[in-house]
């Protein structure tokens, strides 16, 4: 069955079925609009959008994979704040030839990737349109805690990163050449493993700054930099390439470290912390905070590709 087929509030109703109920949400869909607990008395909040033929491909990823990318994609910036996620609203323009079960697949993975930290889709709208978009809208509680933004990085502080880095952008790599192996690179592009604890984690740690990379290690850090009014050297030593993005980079004449300093979509978080801070195994350090401006690797501007913008 098309969408059009199901009609709108068909369309709804089998969607609203798929979506389970955070511990967060006091009125779900079906309403006018949502009801969130908000017991922190502040809500974090954040927006994204997903474009076909500018974020995904449907040859490329299944309707489930489109959704958990797009929750993680929202649902990182709210830990990069210092915050657990509680809620998405979620929009939805389709082409009403689009099958009703895709649809439905992308309401499963967006449900299953909000389950991994408690949180549910409590609302959003939906529209028929030529080009399949998706805007999610995510929110947050910080639990008491005060937000950690981009602007509080001091010369001295450790750069350090939580999550994997480079596997996404390998995959994005290996699927436009045509192919479809190593599997655990297309697997990362097509599904984000994000670890959302680690930013609750680092606020409880004094991180000075945080951010979430989605853009580019060096393109977000420079972010970061910016912000606080400081330089960020990254140490290229610290990252160790996986045999499988090796081999890859070697098969398809790339510089692994482009993925890895410059690639996106991995959502790992990125934080400044205070010197003698000890950090957990989860919390890789990688780099230095120092006097002066921009991001630099081992001392020396990086040559390599630019992060991701969406005007390039």
């Amino acid at each position: 069955m098309s969408i059009a087929e199901a009609g709108e509030f068909g369309l709804i109703g089998r969607i609203v079925t798929r979506l389970g109920s955070g511990p967060a949400t006091l009125i779900g869909p079906g309403d006018d609009a949502a009801v969130v607990r908000a017991a922190d008395g502040r809500v974090v909040a954040s927006t994204d959008v997903l474009v076909e033929g500018r974020h995904f491909r449907r040859d490329w990823c299944g309707p489930t994979d489109i959704g958990h990318r797009a929750a993680a994609a929202n649902l990182a910036d709210i830990a990069a704040m210092g915050a657990t996620p509680t809620a998405l609203l979620v929009a939805l323009c389709v082409p009403l030839g689009l099958e009703a079960s895709w649809a439905e697949g992308l309401a499963d993975g967006l449900s299953a990737e909000a389950a991994l930290v408690s949180a549910s889709v409590v609302g959003g709208d939906m529209s028929s349109s030529p080009t399949l978009t998706i805007a999610v809208t995510a929110l947050g509680d910080l639990g008491g805690a005060a937000p950690v933004r981009r602007d509080g990085a001091r010369p001295g502080d450790i750069v350090a990163l939580s999550g994997r880095i480079g596997y996404a952008a390998a995959g994005l790599t290996v699927l436009s050449r045509g192919f479809r192996t190593p599997k655990v690179l297309v697997e990362a592009y097509r599904r984000p493993a994000v670890r959302y604890a680690a930013g609750p984690e680092a606020a409880g740690l004094g991180a000075t700054s945080m951010i979430d990379v989605s853009d580019g290690l060096l393109q977000d850090l420079g972010h970061v930099a910016s912000a606080s009014a400081v330089a960020i050297d990254i140490r290229r030593e610290a990252f160790t390439v996986p045999s499988q993005m090796r081999d890859a980079a070697s098969a398809l004449g790339v510089d692994p470290y482009q993925w890895i300093l410059a690639g996106g979509d991995d959502h790992p978080l990125a934080a400044t912390f205070p010197p003698g801070v000890p950090l957990p195994p989860e919390w890789q350090p990688i780099g230095t905070v120092h006097d002066g401006t921009g991001v630099t690797v081992d001392g020396k501007p990086w040559t390599g590709g630019p992060g991701w913008d969406h005007f390039r």
